[in-house]
């Protein structure tokens, strides 16, 4: 019987109940991981996201999302936990998932990198949770997911390699699993640096060149998506659930959100103006910035399928 909301259950619930809160695992090819050194105030702007990713190539799919992001500005990098939701009823032409994500500005025009989790039946032929990267160097038109043309470039022998399937998912009201990941400018190269730090020591997965993030004028988010045809209605995003309750075995999150510094520092977005926004709040919804001591700065999102529009 599960854990309900009177007092008595409650703590019952939390004295017996077993407590799952553990990593994910790569599944098809993974191999051991290979450790290199781990090498920002905004000014505030609002943003007007722009949909990257194509799933028919031909304009025929609506984007929503749930994004935490800062302003534009010298901003270099994010890392966050990342909850791990499956999708197992998704159809073909769906896709959900959630990343780190910079967009970097020229002249009014925005390119796009990016790192994450998603489900993409259309892309893999099947529905497994995996690890992906994107890149385009204009947000209007489609981009490249993981080696499909000249962008992420993984680290020989990472942990984790683009496309790379991923176990366990997080279970309802059960089961918290999770991956902590980076993506920042490398203070030496001026490439991206992309790294998992959730294993015994940080692992290096590879970078993105810097040429595909040229200037200094960024603006980096922590986004939950969805992408679908217009035929058809929108997959859920993360758990399926609003995130209402705040509660990691229920609700997609990011947590223990650090930024970085223009020295590959890591430290807390407590002098930062972040925006918390949702196109779509009647479909899917997202809780602001928040501050917790366990968790750390947390953002939480998500919200049913169904989605019309």
């Amino acid at each position: 019987m599960g854990c309900g909301y009177v007092v008595m259950s409650i703590l019952l619930c939390f004295l017996f109940a077993p407590s799952y809160n553990s990593l994910v695992e790569p599944i098809d090819g993974g191999s051991n991981p290979t450790n290199e050194k781990n090498t920002t105030l905004s000014v505030p702007k609002a943003f007007h996201f722009v949909p990257g990713k194509f799933i028919d190539g031909g304009g025929n799919t609506i984007s929503h999302y749930a994004m935490w992001h800062t302003g534009l500005g010298k901003n270099y990098g994010l890392r966050a936990e990342m909850s791990i939701w499956g999708s197992p009823d998704q159809q073909y032409s769906q896709e959900s998932g959630a990343a780190i994500q910079m967009y970097c500005e020229d002249a009014g025009h925005y390119s796009l990198i990016e790192a994450g989790f998603h489900v993409s039946p259309s892309l893999y032929h099947n529905r497994d949770v995996r690890f992906f990267t994107y890149s385009t160097k204009d947000t209007t038109s489609a981009g490249c997911y993981n080696s499909d043309c000249a962008g992420f470039v993984p680290a020989k022998g990472a942990a984790l390699v683009p496309g790379q399937a991923v176990a366990p998912p997080s279970i309802y009201g059960e089961a918290d699993h999770y991956a902590r990941i980076s993506l920042n400018e490398d203070p030496n190269s001026g490439d991206w640096v992309l790294y998992r730090h959730d294993l015994d020591e940080p692992s290096f997965l590879g970078h993105f060149p810097r040429e595909l993030c040229p200037t200094n004028s960024r603006i980096q988010a922590l986004t939950g998506f969805v992408n679908y045809l217009k035929t058809t209605s929108g997959p859920p995003m993360g758990s399926g659930h609003f995130p209402e309750d705040k509660d990691a075995k229920r609700s997609a999150y990011f947590k223990h959100v650090k930024m970085y510094d223009s020295k590959g520092h890591a430290w807390d977005p407590h002098t930062t103006r972040v925006f918390d926004v949702v196109d779509k709040p009647d479909c899917y919804r997202a809780t602001g910035l928040l501050i917790d001591f366990n968790k750390g700065y947390t953002f939480y999102y998500g919200g049913p399928s169904g989605c019309v529009g």
